[in-house]
């Protein structure tokens, strides 16, 4: 689980803040990462005593925490909607946010999107002024090389990310890889958006632009609420 960047207490915080705008009877999507795994925990302790949800995984490492907490699934083709999404950000600015540390983007931004409300949380360490983290795409695997030389005539420099416990590339959930492009400072998201999107090969992008209802930042002594 990535836990780079804020402290603990300050990710519990905002995690354990979001949870509390869920109510019963609600269905969750339930984010990916160190931060949502904070508010998946306060959830299932909710759970435990007496609240009524369904949460909808975003990855395999959060229905496995899901499970561990006690907290009922079930899945997009068996609601009507989404009441709430609860998942992190590798870094925001205003309301767009950059998301894909833990190759789960294309997952999280199915049921994000679906939610009637989105909110974030994050550490103060995730925010910036312009987005200039890594946007990382997650492609088909016949497509590594050709969505690599577009991404560089878009003028950003693509990686193909490594496993850091075995031999060969990051594997997503979907059974795709994940190349991280580095833009710098990127100027116009939503520019930059939809020109990702457009390249063949390209399952789906890292950056979140506009989708942010809340962002929940927490720090060692609290929380601030910033609303899009």
């Amino acid at each position: 689980m990535k836990t780079t960047g804020g402290s603990d207490e300050a990710k519990r915080n905002a995690g354990e803040n979001a949870a509390e705008a869920v109510e019963d009877g609600m269905v969750v999507g339930l984010g990916t990462g160190s931060t949502a795994a904070y508010a998946t925990r306060a959830l299932g302790r909710m759970v435990d005593a007496g609240l009524d949800i369904r949460g909808i995984p975003t990855s395999f490492q959060s229905r496995q925490l899901a499970q561990e907490e006690g907290i009922p699934l079930t899945d997009l083709d068996s609601v009507e909607t989404v009441d709430v999404a609860i998942d992190g950000a590798d870094q925001f600015a205003g309301g767009d946010l950059i998301k894909g540390g833990g190759g789960a983007h294309a997952r999280e931004k199915i049921v994000d999107g679906a939610a009637e409300r989105f909110l974030v949380v994050a550490d103060p360490s995730k925010a910036d002024e312009r987005l200039t983290h890594p946007v990382p795409l997650e492609v088909l695997p016949a497509a590594r090389t050709t969505v690599a030389d577009e991404v560089r005539r878009l003028g950003g420099e693509p990686s193909l990310r490594e496993a850091a416990h075995k031999d060969g590339p990051v594997v997503t959930d979907n059974g795709n890889l994940v190349i991280d492009c580095e833009f710098g400072a990127i100027d116009s998201p939503a520019e930059l958006a939809c020109e990702l999107s457009a390249l063949p090969g390209v399952v789906e992008h890292g950056l979140f632009v506009g989708m942010a209802d809340e962002i929940h930042v927490g720090t060692d002594d609290g929380v601030e609420v910033r609303r899009s």
